[in-house]
């Protein structure tokens, strides 16, 4: 092959390179969802405004579609339209609400094949919803009969150092104790200040999903005894992969699992745990006996 070639190849291969690198480096869009009050609060039946905007690194995307529902959350929407925004932002009303509760706008936009979601979510004097209905008569009963067959199965915690998540101010456990049934156990994070002296406490307890967990090294660095949980009985310090298996395969629908069935509902022995999670705090010696949060 003589230079020429050579030369010509080169640039060739080096120009589809860039071109590769310059596809893969493109930023990816970014749909945002905001209303007119900064903390997100409004009164029964003010109305609100919400903006959308629509962003590729730091441009707005013009004329680009996007489709939108706003109703009460969890709801069926009350508004469901689509407009094209020529600048990349949209300003609009949202409407309002009679009654107190959440008022959800989520926004779809798909561009380049791809499909991206943003959402937002307006509190309609939250501090005052009111339950939609009422307890059975033996709530308290059956929650203390729960409480008291719990307590008698001993918690047999079982801390385990984690060195390599250890830091200069803080150790760090992954943690286990019983809950619920003989053999039956839940797992945490435990993160405990190595400061002398009593710390105040903080239960941390998870969102629904499965996944690992870290600790919260950042409130125990501050002098806080941090325990993070998960809720399903496994490791927290698994692959990745074993909670993707878990949460598409045995775990999936855990939510509802027995939900007609108060002694077998899957949140029963979660409820549980986390009493059971405040228990084994109280038994740490670096404990102060007196803060414990929640």
């Amino acid at each position: 092959m003589n230079k020429t070639i050579r030369k010509s190849l080169f640039l060739t291969l080096v120009g589809i390179s860039l071109f590769s690198f310059s596809g893969l480096a493109e930023s990816p869009v970014k749909v945002t969802v905001t209303g007119d009050h900064a903390d997100w609060i409004y009164k029964v039946n003010e109305k609100v405004k919400f903006k959308i905007a629509v962003t590729q690194g730091d441009k707005f995307l013009k004329d680009v579609k996007v489709d939108y529902e706003i109703g009460p959350e969890k709801m069926a929407p009350q508004i469901k339209q689509s407009a094209i925004l020529k600048d990349g932002q949209l300003d609009m009303e949202g409407g309002s609400m009679a009654v107190p509760g959440f008022l959800r706008c989520t926004v779809k936009v798909e561009y380049n094949n791809v499909k991206y979601t943003g959402l937002a979510t307006a509190a309609f004097d939250p501090e005052k919803i009111e339950p939609t209905t009422t307890s059975p008569s033996d709530f308290n009963q059956f929650w203390d009969n729960a409480i008291a067959e719990n307590k008698r199965i001993p918690l047999d915690p079982i801390m385990e150092l984690l060195p390599t998540k250890c830091t200069d101010k803080v150790d760090v456990y992954q943690i286990n104790f019983q809950n619920y049934k003989y053999g039956m156990r839940v797992y945490g994070i435990l993160c405990v200040p190595k400061a002398p002296g009593k710390h105040p406490a903080v239960l941390e307890v998870p969102g629904a999903g499965v996944r690992p967990y870290k600790g919260d090294l950042y409130l125990a660095e501050q002098g806080v005894i941090s325990l993070q949980i998960g809720i399903h009985g496994i490791p927290v310090t698994l692959d990745s992969i074993v909670y993707a298996n878990l949460k598409y395969g045995a775990l999936d629908g855990y939510p509802i699992s027995n939900m007609d069935n108060r002694d077998s509902y899957y949140y029963k022995h979660v409820y549980l745990g986390c009493l059971r999670a405040i228990d084994f705090l109280a038994t740490l010696p670096q404990y102060d006996g007196q803060n414990l949060d929640k």
